[in-house]
């Protein structure tokens, strides 16, 4: 569903990535582990199209990303990427509700329609009772539930997600990575996450290991 080959990239000519090829199946969870500095958020980065590489190819559902033009590649990621960061990233103004349909008004889709899919999706991660509520009024463990819920929305062909728990105590922590195992065994949800925490990692179908821009090991 996936396929990066050769992907390579510099800052200032210090190289952060070196040659990386990673390939992953529909319905996979594969996680990224290494130290600070390996170059695992820049890679995911540039899979997931906010960077590019310097070379290297990636194709996501047997499209070609460096042969689209930047609008064509700004609607294929809104539509077939879902992003989870460690910070959530939620717009302070809006409830939970309009933060989770953002994405959806953005790809042009009718506004109940978006509306109540994301209702459905709040209430599937548990947060049917803090639909109108502000990030500001939720848990760390919930602001992060609705930043998984605003990457669903689309119904996207994988979700990545940087650091998802970093920001989060060991319980929210595990309840996220077991949140998506069971969001894969329902929908056959593809995950690609970069994570320090390799206890965590060990719950993924696979693991890939870097260090100093490449990948040394696949667990």
């Amino acid at each position: 569903m996936l396929e990066a080959k050769n992907i390579y990239k510099k800052y200032n000519q210090l190289e952060i990535v070196g040659g990386v090829d990673v390939s992953i199946k529909k319905g996979e969870i594969v996680s990224i582990i290494g130290a600070s500095g390996a170059g695992k958020s820049t890679l995911l980065h540039i899979l997931g199209t906010l960077d590019k590489p310097d070379q290297g190819s990636i194709t996501i559902n047997n499209v070609q990303l460096d042969k689209l033009k930047p609008k064509a590649l700004a609607e294929f990621r809104n539509k077939e990427i879902g992003f989870i960061f460690q910070f959530h990233h939620l717009l302070p103004e809006f409830s939970a509700i309009e933060n989770v349909c953002i994405p959806g008004w953005i790809g042009g889709k009718k506004r109940k329609v978006t509306e109540e899919k994301a209702i459905l999706l709040l209430q599937k991660l548990g947060l049917g009772a803090r639909l109108h509520n502000k990030p500001g009024e939720l848990s760390g463990g919930e602001q992060q539930r609705v930043a998984v819920a605003r990457a669903l929305i689309n119904d996207p062909s994988i979700i990545m997600a940087d650091e998802p728990t970093g920001n989060l105590d060991s319980t929210n922590a595990r309840d996220l990575h077991e949140l998506f195992i069971q969001l894969r065994n329902e929908f056959q949800q593809t995950f690609l996450i970069v994570t320090h925490n390799e206890e965590l990692a060990k719950l993924s179908d696979r693991v890939l290991q870097m260090k100093d821009g490449k990948i040394i090991e696949n667990l």
